[in-house]
Order: C-alpha cells, then structure tokens, then sequence
C-alpha cells in the first residue's frame, strides 16, 4: 500500500493535490483514500492532507502516521512543530520538498534518515498562501515517484477535478503538474509501497503514568502573585528535550530566548540548563537548535534512564 501526506498552508491546494493524486489511483485501477486534515481553519495555517492507495480493500483508517512519501508545498513549514512534517518519517520515507534550498542543504539542517528530495520552486510570493498552482505541482510529482500513474492518466484526473472551474484554470494546474511530472522523471518509481501492518508483535500505544497525588498538593491555593514556580507544570509533558553537550555549541539565545515558558537558563559556563520542573514539551528549542543538539525523547524513556542513573527530575 502506497501512503503518502501532502503538507502546506490553507489556500496552498493540498486537498485538492491529495483529490487529484487519489484520482490518478483510481483510474489505475487502485482502491484509494483521500482526505484533509485541519487544525485552525483560516488561510495560512499550516494543513496536511493525505492518499493511500493499494490493489485491493483498505482497512486503515485515520490519518497517516508512517507514510512512505511525504510532499511539503511549503518549506517554511519543516521547522514548525505544530505542522507535523517529520512525524512518522523513517529510512524508508521519502520526503520532498519544494524549495529554493538544495536537497543537501536540507539533509544537512534536518539530519534525517529519510531520502530526501527537493522540487524546485517557481517564483516567490509575498503571501505564502499564494504559492501559484503548488498542489498541483505537488501531486505531479508524487504521481511520478510512486511510478505507477501514467501522464496522460495524470492529466485525465486532473481535468476530472477542475473541471467544473474552467477550461483555463484546467489548463495551468495541468501545465505545473505535467512540469513536475517530467521535473522527476530520474526518480520515476522511488517510493515504494510500505508493508501491511502486522497482525502479531503488535505494539501498544506507549503512555506515560501520571502520578496520583492528593488534592491538597496537587491543587495547592496561591493567594499572592509570583508564585507559579510552585506548579511544577513538567508533569504536562510527554516528551523530554534532552541536550547533547558535545554538539552544542553554546549559542544559548536562541533556545532560551525561543522557549515560551523561560524553561531554558543559561549557566556560568554559558550553556543553556532545562528546567525539567517547568519545561511543557512543547519542543520548540528542537526545532530551532541549530546545531540539532537538543532531542525529543519519550518522557517515560527518560524517567527510566533517570531511575537507572539514580537521578530524579
């Protein structure tokens, strides 16, 4: 089963890039899924949408969570957390992107497993909203890495879908699709499909024991300002950013400036210091690390190793 996710912005065409590329299955002859996923529903904010396509009877449902091609239409998006773009991504995902950055340059910031491949961009635009035609550049391409969609079948879904708006809207979706098409003609097949899920070995969500405790020190009252230091608000998190001191590099203001909740000290020797206690995982500082020194870790993975150091957070 082919399973890909398109991300981008609201107004960028991703669910129209997921309908066209789920088209082309069709007419193929794959059974086929395709839907979009909102957060905020505005113009700008980051979506995704996603496809997946197989020989015979889906069964999946939901969104996608270990997809084997994932497309980013904008590029801004890879360093948004919210956004989701690397979830699920492994050494057998293939990620494109659409950017003016070469495929090395990216490698080099996201130090990712995956293969990764860049779409060159068209022209900038001040509204990244704006971006002209990307989804349908977006699904051209997908329907050449996948290696199964012909062009003229490319072409036969997307008049299909944009049909109903004009012959000359048609006729540039078609343009930008076919040009992406061609653009990735070396990497024509790249992705293949990924394994069914097994039926043994299944592996439980993993979830992280929250403490009992009684009321009275869990909801203590706070009758004068100042006094948040007291709500240890790390007990919300799910993830732990860990950060490796061989790779950093001391640029400790980006990270501590970046943290929404001043979680991030900066020490004598001048290196940033989480603080465990009020740090909610939001994981913005791995995001924004430059040097990637600051990982994500599983919450109960860290409580484990903390157990076995002896340490306590």
């Amino acid at each position: 089963m082919f399973r890909i996710r398109f991300h981008g912005r609201g107004g960028q065409g991703m669910k129209t890039a997921s309908r066209m590329l789920g088209t082309a299955f069709f007419l193929e002859g794959f059974e086929v899924q395709d839907a979009p996923r909102y957060g905020a529903e505005r113009r700008g904010a980051p979506i995704f949408a996603y496809v997946r396509a197989a020989r015979k009877p889906i069964n999946e449902r939901g969104v996608v969570a270990h997809p084997d091609l994932v497309i980013v239409a904008d590029d801004s998006l890879v360093g948004v957390p919210a956004a989701g773009v690397m979830q699920g991504v492994g050494e057998h995902t293939v990620l494109l992107i659409n950017s003016h950055e070469t495929a090395e340059t990216w490698q080099r910031r996201l130090n990712a497993r995956c293969r990764l491949m860049v779409l060159p961009a068209g022209e900038e635009v001040e509204d990244r909203a704006e971006l002209p035609y990307v989804g349908a550049a977006c699904a051209g391409a997908a329907a050449r890495l996948v290696g199964v969609i012909g062009r003229d079948t490319l072409a036969r879904a997307i008049a299909e879908e944009l049909g109903h708006l004009g012959e000359a809207v048609v006729s540039e979706n078609l343009a930008r699709a076919l040009g992406a098409f061609d653009a990735m003609q070396s990497q024509a097949g790249g992705v293949e499909e990924g394994p069914e899920p097994a039926a043994v070995g299944y592996q439980p969500p993993d979830w992280v024991d929250l403490p009992f405790e009684d009321a009275r020190a869990a909801a203590p009252s706070i009758h004068a300002a100042a006094t948040s230091v007291e709500v240890r608000t790390g007990l919300w998190r799910t993830l732990r950013p860990v950060i490796d001191y061989d790779r950093c590099s001391g640029c400790w203001w980006v990270c501590s400036t970046f943290c929404p909740d001043g979680a991030i000290r900066v020490t004598d020797e001048q290196r940033p210091d989480i603080d465990y206690d009020h740090c909610k995982g939001c994981m913005v500082c791995v995001a924004v690390c430059p040097p990637h020194a600051i990982e994500a870790v599983p919450e109960h993975r860290a409580q484990a190793e903390d157990e076995a150091r002896g340490d306590s957070v």
